[in-house]
């Protein structure tokens, strides 16, 4: 019956329930964000990266915070993996969150803002005091129907931030085309960083396999962390650190030991105790691919073994043959899989990113392969892997479940797999 009335009633009225919990969430806790400095977090790549690391700069800082991104829901040094496959919860959770970092004597919250969430109005009676936009690029058309409606979406956290009175804060990536529609919202500080001009400007950035350097605003910084596309998720939090009023001291302290956040091109230690590489990533778009195989460049494996799908079954079905395309150009064995296909066919989304691979040369069954059981997939590459292989594992990094037909959700995790998958076959190796 659910299933028929999301069907039959118009998405724009469904979305009116989502606004009754708002606002009811917000009179059940008793308006918790009025006594956090909230900031919102949007844009279409880097947010949880963002958030991971503006935690760790405010935290050493000296401030008590709390966050909710795709990663994880954390509060005041304790944190909880996101096993709701969902960014902005619904239901009244996140005004319940609030109300718990308010418990726990938080300072700052801070909130991953999605566009779909926005939509649905889940950013509705939170007090943002900032606005913060990382990027924006084509993402989620079929969710919004064409890139203007998914701007506008992420634009409306923007409107409603400088709606809620004095004092408001808009931070923007101002290399982008749009950045003008965002911060022309009658803020009382607008913010821009980007590599081409702004209050915190990029330059000098090189990646090793030591890290990455770079140079905010003509301070030179290292990090021991992978991926020049961190150096830009950096500086947004720096943007905003500053914003804030955090000292360069601490900043420079702080990125020099960052870490990866789960999921985020995180290397699995037992892997490299058999002399191979495994990098579980949450990478899913050709963007985000397309960074992660620049860190791949970096270690120069003998070989690269590749399983990925195409995640998100009934959307974004334009990337699957360029995923395709992409990986099997990249990698030397591309392993296609299932990847939270929800309600559409799982084969039929693995045979369009096959199609992209065949398209670039790979050869079904010899270095291309469909295998439909995801943990079988996991298994199969770190069969296959020898000493100084890497295998890569993407599209779901962190994420605790997985999306099936008629709204099933089972639980997940690719690190645990791959964990469990060395085990298995290095346990029978020994044994043999």
């Amino acid at each position: 019956m659910k299933r028929v009335i999301k069907k039959i009633i118009p998405k724009r009225v469904l979305n009116l329930r989502h606004l009754f919990y708002a606002w009811l969430g917000a009179i059940k806790y008793g308006n918790p964000s009025k006594q956090l400095k909230v900031i919102g977090i949007t844009g279409t790549s880097g947010k949880s990266t963002t958030v991971f690391f503006l935690r760790k700069i405010f935290e050493n800082a000296g401030k008590v915070v709390g966050s909710l991104s795709t990663i994880d829901f954390y509060i005041a040094g304790k944190d909880k993996l996101n096993d709701q496959k969902m960014t902005m919860l619904g239901k009244m959770q996140v005004q319940k969150f609030l109300r718990e970092m308010v418990e726990k004597k938080c300072e700052i919250a801070i909130v991953e803002t999605t566009s779909e969430g926005i939509v649905q109005h889940r950013h509705r009676f939170i007090d943002y005091n900032t606005a913060v936009l990382t990027n924006l690029y084509p993402e989620h058309i079929e969710s919004h129907g064409n890139f203007k409606r998914y701007k506008n979406a992420k634009k409306k956290l923007f409107s409603y931030t400088a709606s809620l009175g004095k004092n408001r804060t808009a931070i923007i990536n101002g290399d982008l085309d749009e950045s003008g529609e965002f911060i022309n919202y009658g803020f009382s500080k607008k913010v821009t960083f980007g590599k081409k001009s702004g209050d915190f400007t990029l330059s000098n950035v090189t990646s090793s396999k030591a890290g990455i350097s770079f140079s905010i605003n003509k301070r030179s910084f290292t990090s021991p962390i992978y991926g020049e596309h961190n150096a830009m998720n950096i500086l947004c939090a720096v943007s905003i650190a500053r914003t804030f009023g955090v000292d360069w001291g601490i900043i420079d302290k702080t990125i020099g030991e960052l870490t990866n956040a789960p999921g985020r091109v995180e290397f699995i230690g037992e892997a490299k105790e058999e002399g191979f590489d495994v990098i579980v990533d949450y990478a899913f778009e050709l963007k985000a691919l397309d960074a992660l195989y620049s860190v791949v460049d970096l270690l120069k494996p003998k070989r690269i073994i590749h399983v990925c799908g195409a995640t998100g079954g009934g959307r974004d079905k334009s990337r699957r043959e360029p995923i395709g395309r992409l990986v099997g150009e990249k990698a030397d064995i591309f392993i296609i899989t299932d990847e939270d296909p929800y309600d559409e066919d799982p084969l039929e989304i693995m045979a369009q990113v096959s199609k992209g691979a065949k398209e670039v040369g790979k050869t079904l069954n010899e270095d291309l392969f469909e295998i439909l059981d995801r943990k079988e997939a996991i298994e199969e590459a770190i069969s296959m892997a020898q000493k100084g292989d890497l295998v890569i594992v993407s599209g779901k990094g962190s994420e605790q479940g997985m999306c099936l037909k008629n709204d099933k959700i089972i639980p997940w995790d690719d690190r645990q797999f791959v964990r469990d998958a060395i085990k298995l076959v290095y346990g029978a190796r020994e044994k043999n």
